[in-house]
Formats: structure tokens, C-alpha cells, sequence
């Protein structure tokens, strides 16, 4: 056989480079083994036929690309359906701001109930419940981890069977049989403890009525029925909104980035509502009607989200992403000792046409990155093409690639969510001991988080008239700055926080000492104002606008086609993530620090006066600034996805 001779061409177009294969010739691979893999697929019309095409293409692949370019309709394989799984054939009756706003009001409810949950639950389960505080910390920090570390559970369901419409109502119905059965609680007498003779003094004692195993068994039940409907619900949300949009359309990318935007600050609004509305219902009606308004907001916007229904878009689910990532690991290691440089090698396969075999995913271009996970994907003489255990398709095997070049990044922001979670427990016992009235207004001291909220708030809704504008002109992207630029920027925002919040509480503890208030940690210090904590708030405030707004952007974006729901649920993991680290470090400080032989008391203290919130801030802004150095390494050697009819193509010939 005569020498390959290689012919460089212009890109085909775009439908033709989506659908061009490759087969790959044993004589080249002598001279082409050491160089990138990036375009030997093996053609094929079925799994089960092999077409006698021989034509090789290699493409570049996304390394040189710091942003990915913009879509086109070959660059996807994802075409929307209705709701039985039918295209749609007039795409401009469905989709669109219209469907998104609808899905707008469910998340937005849900943040309200899992915020108030967040701030309401740990007070409830101190003052009704009659559990010590920092085992109300805890228990509350489980509930909010569990919810959203669970919320792979979610991700999968949709991605593999449900689709994610019958995912976000399956689950929200759930949420919202739980806020009932927590409504239940607070209404019925028998599922509480008594409250004879438990004032302020017998609680601080631990001299009420403890609470019932049963009753706390039915409270953990409500909250983590909750939990897993809140993980059902968070993965989807974003997903399912930004699929409302037509990726075809040559503005998509600026849709999709004010969408993310608007999607967070429904999220914001809902924690607004959370910190104002149903902490004042509970001071003045009592926790059942707060439960309950929790319940009927989840209600309303349930009933919202189904009215919208024949204005969706649906992605088919794509099957088992679980089952497709096992496949790819065991083909992996069944050919282990392959070598790609053998004689058996035929090439890398792949589906002939357009689309790949998995349903609702486009192609995706390979890279050779994670090398060794190609074997899956690797021909050999003989090798049967019906059998995904043994022989997976390129596509397949980077899908598992991508989510392993993900996982990093969501990774860097669990410290953030540490942050939050501690900002959310500590920051309401500094409150406690600080004025909260400005003139004649007194603002109760479970209000404290709406700061941050509105700092959030008022980020969101000048970003494309204030910040984005000053950013374009210094970095020259169309949108400020890139994705992972922000969630950057908002890690240092994040350190900035915590750093202040450590030099305020040392400020503050030695106020209390020189002013005799150290035995005082429940009485309000009249000339120190609990507004100098609206400094760290708004700080954590921007940090969240630029860190969580552009991870869930990223996520997407990045995503396989058909694990988007998966890849949004990192997001939720991070977070989980963060709230159960909180936990640990909590209870490492406490029992590194505190000597009761030697009367030394720990860091967290019940006495926030006597103990030492400034070190465990300090410690944490040490532990962000080493996870910001962290992030800036991966963020320097990430590549975004570059779609596989963006790159010119070479063409080698085998005569």
C-alpha cells in the first residue's frame, strides 16, 4: 500500500462536518500514534453494521480555544419535542422568556421555602423542640446538605428516564407534601414537647421537656421528605429553563446568559421573601402560619408551573448516564493492555450521520485528554459492535471525559458554600449580641441574612448596565468576562468576606470585654450596631452574583447534551458538599479547642463572648485563599468544549 498523502482543505459545511466519520489505516499510526487522536473514528451506519467508507479526518482539537464559539445547527443533536416526545412543529408557539418566567415562579418558591427552612428550623427546633443549639446547627446544616448533595439523584432521573418536566413535578409535589407534614408539626400539640414552665432561662439551662424519639422521628421525616424534594427540584430548574431557548439562534448565548441571571434572582427574591415575610409571620402568627405560607407559596407556584405546560420545550432523556459511564470503564479496562500503536487496531468508533447513538446528545469531538479512557472506544480486529461493554462509541467515552474535566471546578466552590453556611449560624448569634434598631426601626435578628440577598438583588439587576460594560472594556469579552473569570471573582470576594467578618468579630468580642458584657451574650451591646455586619454580607452578596450565577451557566453550557441535568446537580453537590464540611470543621474546632480540666472554653462556645468566632473566621479565610490559588491552576488549564463543526478539518487520503 502506498504512502497516505495528507490534503489540507477548507471547513466543509457545517451539516457535512457534523456527519463526516473516520476510519483509521494500521500504516498511518506508525507516524501518527505520538500525535493528537483527535479525529480516527470508526464508521459505522448501526452498532451493528460496519460501512467500507476509509477516509480519515483529523481535527484540532479545543486546546487552543479559551471560550467556546458560538453554536450552529450542526453542532447539536438535541431537536425539542412536546411533552409525548413528538417534534414540535411550530417552535415559535412554545419556549421562549414566556416559558422560562413560569419556571421562574417554582424555583422562586422553592428558595423560599428552602431558605426559610434554613433560617426558621434551627430557632424551632432550640425554642419548640427544645434541642441545644449547636445540635440545632447541626441537625439544620444535615437537612440543607442532604438536599442538595442528593440532588445527583434528581439529575440522573431526569437525564436517564423521566425527562426533566415529570422530574420537577414528581419532586415538588414532594417538597410539597413535606412543608404540610411541617405545618402538621408546629399545629399539633402532641407532636411537640411541652412548653409548661420553659422561659429563656430553662432553655438556656436545659431544663425543658425534652422531646419525644417519635417526635423528633416524624420532624426528621418532614424535613428530609423535604430534602429529597428540593434535590428532585434543583438540578432541573436551570436546566429545564435554559432548554426553553433555541440553540440555533445566532443570539442564543446572550439569551442564555441574562437567563442565568434572571434565574438567580428569582432565586434571590425568594430568600428575600424568606428573611422578611416569613420571619415576620412567625413573630407575629405563630411557626404553623409560617410553615403554612411556606406550603401555600410551593402550592401556588406548583400550580403555576402545570398551567405553563403546553408552552415547554423537552429534551428526550438520553437513558442511564450511570450505565453509560460503567460501560465506558469497563471497556477501558477490559483492553487495559491494547496498544493503540498494535496491528489489530482498526480505529476509534463512532456512529455514521449527524447524531450519535445517544439519544437527544449531539457528537462530540474527540480530545485527548484522559487518554487512557480512549481503549473503550478502541477497534480491534474481530471486536463485535453491538456491545457497549466491550466497544463504546468516541462520544460515549467523552461524555465521561467531560464530566471528569468538570468536576474541579464545582469542587473549588464547596469552601464558598462553607462560608455561607457559617455566615448563616454564626452571623445570627453576633447579631444577638448587637443593636439591630436604626432609629425607631428594629429589625428582628433572623431578618439579618436578607443583606446579602439584597446586595445580590441590586448586583443582578444593574450587572448589564453597570459592571459588564466596565469589564468589556478591560477584557474585551462580549460579556465581561468569562464564565470561570467570575466564578474566580467571586472566590475573591468570598475570602474578602470571611477575612472582615474575623476582624469585626475580634472587634467586637473586645468591645463585650471591656464593656462587661462577657457573661451578656444574649443581651444586645447599645452602642455597637449589628449594621457593621453589612459589610461581610455584602461581600458573601457578590461573591454568590459572580460565583453561583456563572458555575450554573458553566455547567450547562459544558455539560454532555444528554447529562445536563446531571451537570447542573455538581452545582447542588458543591453546595451540599459545603454544608456537611461546615458540620466537620464545627466539630473539629470544638473538640480541638475546648479543655474543660483546664476550664478553657472552645472557639464555639454557647457564650459567643467567651469564645473565639474571629479564629474559626480567620481559619476559614486561610482555607479560601488556599481553594482560590486551587481554583486559578485548574481554571488556567481548562479547555472549554469546542463544538466538533468549529475546527477546520485536514483530510488524509488512504491510497
Amino acid at each position: 500500500m502506498a504512502p497516505a498523502s495528507a490534503i489540507e482543505l477548507e471547513a466543509p459545511p457545517p451539516v457535512a462536518a457534523a456527519g463526516k466519520e473516520i476510519i483509521k489505516s494500521p500504516e498511518l499510526l506508525s507516524s501518527l500514534h505520538r500525535k493528537k487522536l483527535g479525529a480516527h473514528f470508526m464508521e459505522s451506519d448501526e452498532r451493528r453494521r460496519f460501512s467500507s467508507g476509509s477516509t480519515t479526518i483529523r481535527t484540532p482539537l479545543a486546546g487552543g480555544y479559551n471560550e467556546p464559539p458560538p453554536p450552529s445547527s450542526a453542532a447539536f443533536g438535541t431537536t425539542p419535542v412536546n411533552l409525548r416526545g413528538r417534534p414540535i412543529s411550530d417552535l415559535s408557539k412554545t419556549g421562549g422568556w414566556l416559558a422560562a418566567f413560569f419556571i421562574f415562579g417554582n424555583e422562586m418558591a422553592e428558595r423560599m421555602a428552602y431558605f426559610g427552612l434554613s433560617v426558621n428550623m434551627v430557632i424551632f427546633m432550640f425554642k419548640v423542640m427544645h434541642r441545644p443549639f449547636t445540635s440545632s446547627a447541626n441537625a439544620v446544616n444535615n437537612f440543607l446538605g442532604i438536599s442538595q448533595a442528593s440532588s445527583v439523584l434528581g439529575g440522573f432521573l431526569a437525564d436517564a428516564y423521566l425527562g426533566r418536566y415529570w422530574t420537577i413535578a414528581i419532586f415538588t409535589t414532594l417538597y410539597l407534601l413535606g412543608l404540610i407534614a411541617l405545618t402538621v408539626t408546629a399545629t399539633v400539640p402532641a407532636l411537640v414537647p411541652s412548653q409548661d414552665g420553659c422561659d429563656t432561662l430553662a432553655l438556656l439551662l436545659g431544663g425543658c421537656a425534652p422531646a419525644n424519639p417519635w417526635q423528633m422521628a416524624y420532624l426528621h421525616t418532614a424535613l428530609y421528605v423535604t430534602a429529597f424534594g428540593a434535590a428532585g427540584i434543583r438540578p432541573c430548574v436551570s436546566s429545564f429553563g435554559a432548554d426553553q431557548f433555541d440553540e440555533r439562534s445566532p443570539d442564543y448565548k446572550r439569551r442564555l446568559d441574562r437567563f442565568f441571571n434572571l434565574f438567580y434572582l428569582a432565586v434571590t427574591v425568594g430568600a428575600i421573601a424568606a428573611f422578611t415575610a416569613v420571619v415576620y409571620i412567625q413573630m407575629h402568627r405563630g411557626w404553623a402560619a409560617a410553615f403554612g405560607t411556606l406550603a401555600l407559596a410551593m402550592g401556588i407556584s406548583n400550580a403555576l408551573f402545570f398551567v405553563g405546560t403546553p408552552m415547554y420545550r423537552h429534551r428526550l432523556p438520553g437513558g442511564s448516564p450511570l450505565t453509560r459511564v460503567a460501560q465506558v470503564l469497563v471497556a477501558a479496562f477490559r483492553k487495559r493492555n491494547a496498544a493503540f500503536d498494535s496491528g489489530e487496531f482498526v480505529g476509534l468508533y463512532e456512529v455514521a450521520g449527524a447524531k450519535s447513538a445517544i439519544k437527544g446528545s449531539s457528537k462530540i469531538e474527540h480530545t485527548d485528554d484522559f487518554r487512557w479512557l480512549d481503549k473503550a472506544a478502541l477497534q480491534l480486529d474481530g471486536d463485535e459492535v453491538n456491545d457497549p461493554w466491550r466497544l463504546c462509541t468516541v462520544t460515549q467515552v467523552e461524555e465521561v471525559k467531560i464530566l471528569l474535566r468538570l468536576m474541579p471546578v464545582p469542587a473549588c466552590t464547596v469552601m464558598l458554600s462553607v462560608v455561607l453556611t457559617e455566615f448563616l449560624t454564626l452571623s445570627v448569634q453576633q447579631a444577638y449580641t448587637l443593636n439591630t434598631h436604626v432609629a425607631s426601626l428594629h429589625l428582628p435578628v433572623a431578618c439579618m441574612p436578607v443583606f446579602p440577598c439584597l446586595a445580590i438583588f441590586l448586583i443582578l439587576a444593574l450587572y448589564y448596565q453597570t459592571f459588564a460594560p466596565l469589564a468589556r472594556r478591560v477584557t474585551g469579552h462580549p460579556h465581561g468576562a468569562s464564565q470561570l473569570q467570575r466564578v474566580g471573582l467571586g472566590l475573591v470576594f468570598s475570602v474578602l468576606s470571611v477575612a472582615w467578618a474575623g476582624a469585626f468579630e475580634r472587634y467586637r468580642r473586645g468591645y463585650a470585654e471591656r464593656h462587661g458584657y462577657l457573661g451578656l451574650f444574649l443581651t444586645p451591646m447599645p452602642d455597637l450596631s449589628a449594621y457593621w455586619l453589612l459589610i461581610q454580607y455584602c461581600l458573601i452578596g457578590v461573591a454568590e452574583v459572580f460565583c453561583l450565577v456563572a458555575l450554573l451557566e458553566f455547567l450547562y453550557q459544558e455539560a454532555p447534551d444528554a447529562m445536563r441535568s446531571v451537570g447542573s446537580a455538581y452545582a447542588a453537590v458543591a453546595g451540599g458538599l459545603g454544608c456537611f464540611v461546615a458540620s466537620a470543621i464545627n466539630t473539629a474546632v470544638d473538640a480541638a479547642t475546648r479543655d474543660d480540666e483546664k476550664g478553657r472554653p472552645s472557639w464555639l462556645a454557647q457564650n459567643i463572648n467567651v469564645g473565639r468566632f474571629d479564629y474559626l473566621y480567620w481559619l476559614l479565610a486561610v482555607l479560601s485563599t488556599i481553594n482560590l490559588l486551587v481554583f486559578i491552576y485548574v481554571a488556567r488549564r481548562y479547555k472549554y468544549r469546542v463544538r466538533i463543526d468549529a475546527a477546520p478539518a485536514t483530510v488524509v487520503n488512504k491510497q
